[in-house]
């Protein structure tokens, strides 16, 4: 798996960029996670990955269900038998940022990449032990240094949402440092968008002049707009964008067919 720090902007069309989220893999093969066994589940996500024109991946966190460097190595062979694209990943809260780098043989996966007229932004809000996410001092000095050092239309990619989405019992698991992360993005008119994920479903909010979004999980899904846990039936997905060389984009959620998993709709917490 390539792990780089720009990519080339094709010619003729929009760079077409692959987000997904919240594998959840266990260290080993056919592990489970509230009954959905995650590695047929991402092997399901990676069929359409395979069928989607596409430049590059962004994984948004949370790759590994317990931070297992095997879990890693196994994330890395699965996307390579589908596909053989450049790839980025951030730490979710369940994954452990040492295990990703230790498991990567190319280098870790770069925080800035530039892609022609863009830049992606890739920050890291993992907080050890604890399933809310922050921004350290220098996370923040960096996307402030970063920001001003270019004019090119970015997109912030994060695990953590940093707004509210609307479910009590997983809004508690927002960024702490949302209201400095917010200030210098909203101050930033070359933010076209927040991207995350942790939350296992789709979201699409504007703020101002950006849009805030959220990808699928390609496990289980939660129940939008639910104060207490709940899964939701909607199938695993992904999130596509497209990005033009003027500096606009446009962005879709696409997820696998109906298929039955034996997930346990009746749990009240994972």
């Amino acid at each position: 798996m390539d792990f780089p720090d720009h990519i080339a902007f094709p010619k003729g069309r929009p760079l077409r960029l692959l987000q997904i989220t919240d594998c959840h893999l266990g260290e080993y093969p056919g592990e489970e996670l509230l009954g959905l066994n995650t590695d047929l589940s991402l092997h399901d996500v990676l069929k359409l990955v395979a069928t989607e024109p596409a430049d590059m991946i962004i994984n948004t966190g949370d790759v590994s269900s317990h931070g297992h460097v095997g879990s890693y190595a196994r994330y890395q062979k699965l996307v390579d038998s589908y596909v053989t694209l450049p790839h980025a990943w951030i730490p979710g809260n369940h994954d452990l940022p040492s295990a990703m780098d230790a498991s990567v043989a190319s280098g870790v996966s770069p925080k800035i990449i530039d892609a022609g007229p863009w830049q992606l932004i890739l920050l890291n809000s993992y907080v050890p032990g604890h399933e809310y996410g922050d921004f350290t001092q220098a996370e923040l000095d960096f996307l402030a240094q970063t920001l001003a050092a270019s004019d090119k239309p970015a997109l912030v990619f994060l695990h953590h949402q940093p707004q509210a989405v609307g479910s009590a019992w997983i809004d508690q698991y927002t960024v702490k440092a949302h209201q400095a992360f917010l200030a210098l993005v909203d101050a930033s008119p070359r933010v076209k968008a927040v991207i995350w994920g942790h939350v296992h479903q789709a979201y699409d909010k504007k703020r101002g002049h950006i849009r805030m979004l959220a990808s699928p999980s390609t496990c289980i899904q939660f129940l939008p707009n639910s104060d207490d846990f709940a899964l939701d039936r909607a199938m695993p997905g992904l999130r596509w964008f497209e990005l033009h060389a003027d500096g606009s984009f446009t962005t879709g959620v696409k997820r696998i067919e109906q298929k039955e998993y034996p997930i346990d709709f009746n749990s009240t917490g994972y």
